[in-house]
């Protein structure tokens, strides 16, 4: 059974952070807030997590996998950015989107799409999702958490605790989240290509 621990969604509990970090540093998979229903994510480098979650999700190999990062100089390193999408990024980061780039050599290869080298990446306006990554000191390898033959991301962290709990080493509940999950956006080539409409606005990344 995966450990329950609440945090304030405004003022999160330091000792609850650090905690939360140590399991996700020992390779455990979590279910945590983000400013757009609730995400599942592990270490970037943890194989045995990773599978756990396209286990749990259903994913196969050709899945864009999301690096959490954040800010914008982390998605630079795990990203290529040129100046035109840099400043689209800066104006809508942080926020409800996701956006597909071509990868750097920081990203391993088991997220990595088989033919495009492409990976999502995003910077969450979340309060506990940002302190989780301030004392990670790096990316969260993550995917919203949209149960097998669903279409919405889970938002309630009971919810998870009692469909889920045996299947993840920590479930973080900091109330409920938006129900959209997030607007994703292929960056790859400009002009950008909307993948899924979600909570983000995609008027400024649309083109008569």
């Amino acid at each position: 059974m995966s450990q329950f621990f609440q945090l304030h969604p405004e003022t999160p509990q330091k000792r609850l952070i650090q905690q939360s970090v140590d399991i996700i540093r020992g390779g455990g998979v979590i279910a945590y807030p983000t400013d757009s229903g609730y995400a599942l994510g592990c270490s970037l480098g943890e194989k045995k997590a990773i599978e756990r979650i396209k286990r749990l999700r259903a994913l196969d190999d050709k899945h864009n996998f999301t690096l959490m990062c954040s800010d914008l100089s982390e998605i630079g390193t795990y990203a290529k950015v040129d100046n035109r999408v840099f400043r689209l990024l800066k104006a809508y980061t942080p926020g409800p989107y996701t956006y597909i780039l071509n990868a750097t050599n920081e990203v391993p290869r088991l997220l990595l799409h088989p033919k495009r080298r492409s990976i999502g990446v995003r910077v969450p306006d979340h309060r506990i999702t940002h302190d989780l990554l301030e004392v990670l000191g790096g990316p969260l390898m993550s995917v919203t958490f949209i149960p097998v033959d669903e279409e919405l991301p889970m938002t309630d962290a009971e919810d998870i605790r009692d469909r889920f709990g045996a299947q993840l080493d920590l479930i973080i509940d900091g109330g409920a989240c938006h129900l959209e999950p997030t607007t994703v956006v292929d960056l790859r080539e400009l002009p950008p290509t909307i993948v899924r409409e979600g909570r983000g606005d995609t008027a400024p990344f649309e083109t008569d």
